[in-house]
């Protein structure tokens, strides 16, 4: 099957089944990871996060659908470069869904990179790159988060990442975390695994994000690759579970959600 007819059918399937939240790179469950994507290395991705709660505090789901595809040919420098699809399917955000496509880009190296054993992984990028900017409206999608990030894998232990971002502060604050406060910048996290004393095919990570922002989270999960062109992630992504609020309200991002992340490469 021709790779035009996949990208038809996939976009055909969110259109049937259908804010602001996670556009995504290569990620591990919720922030982004230090993988890069090779040369002709193009996935698909079909997130999906559907709440806890049907409270009207509890945030609407989320759907999406992504493309990305790695653009250089080199071994030890990578880049990729994706845009996404991301929809509420016209719940309590509808301004937000009127403008629904986000940009995303990210140049890293891998480990052990030009020679070097023992060198961490290290990845810079953006995404959360919004089409729209309406301050007047006190609507934006441009959250424009750029980050670094740097990994390394251990023996036993797995791999660990850490670093950190910054964001536009009029697409992230909140009613209660306005402009003035420290809500557009934080540190990123993560601890992966692929559990191999089980299964090659099974991988498990736990990543966090600060930030009172819609986009702070802590999230646990894993995957499991059903071959090497498809993989699903299932896991629960709790929102700023140690949210520092300057005034009462709503949890920025909503109530916890579970997500399944559908992975098609080609």
């Amino acid at each position: 099957m021709k790779l035009r007819t996949v990208l038809a059918a996939a976009l055909a399937t969110v259109a049937l089944a259908c804010g602001t939240a996670l556009a995504t790179p290569s990620t591990q469950i919720w922030i982004p990871s230090t993988d890069v994507k090779s040369l002709k290395d193009i996935h698909i991705d079909i997130d999906n996060y559907s709440r806890f709660s049907t409270k009207a505090d509890g945030g609407p789901n989320y759907y999406n659908i992504g493309l990305s595809a790695g653009v250089l040919p080199f071994e030890n420098v990578k880049l990729e470069l994706g845009i996404d699809y991301l929809t509420t399917s016209l719940q309590n955000d509808n301004a937000f869904d009127n403008h629904p496509f986000y940009f995303n880009a990210k140049l890293g190296t891998p480990e052990d990179a030009f020679g070097i054993k023992g060198l961490p992984a290290f990845a810079v990028g953006a995404y959360n790159i919004g089409t729209y900017d309406k301050p007047e409206l006190g609507l934006s999608t441009r959250q424009n988060i750029v980050y670094g990030l740097v990994a390394k894998t251990l023996p036993v232990v797995g791999r660990l990442s850490a670093g950190g971002y910054v964001g536009a502060k009029r697409a992230l604050y909140t009613a209660f975390n306005p402009v003035e406060t420290n809500m557009n910048s934080g540190v990123m996290a993560s601890w992966d695994r692929t559990m191999s004393e089980i299964s090659d095919k099974l991988w498990l990570a736990v990543d966090y994000m600060s930030g009172n922002n819609a986009n702070g989270a802590l999230s646990v999960g894993g995957s499991w690759a059903f071959s090497k062109q498809v993989s699903l992630i299932v896991g629960v992504v709790t929102f700023n579970p140690f949210y520092k609020p300057s005034g009462t309200g709503d949890l920025p991002g909503g109530k916890p959600a579970l997500t399944t992340q559908l992975d098609l490469s080609f």
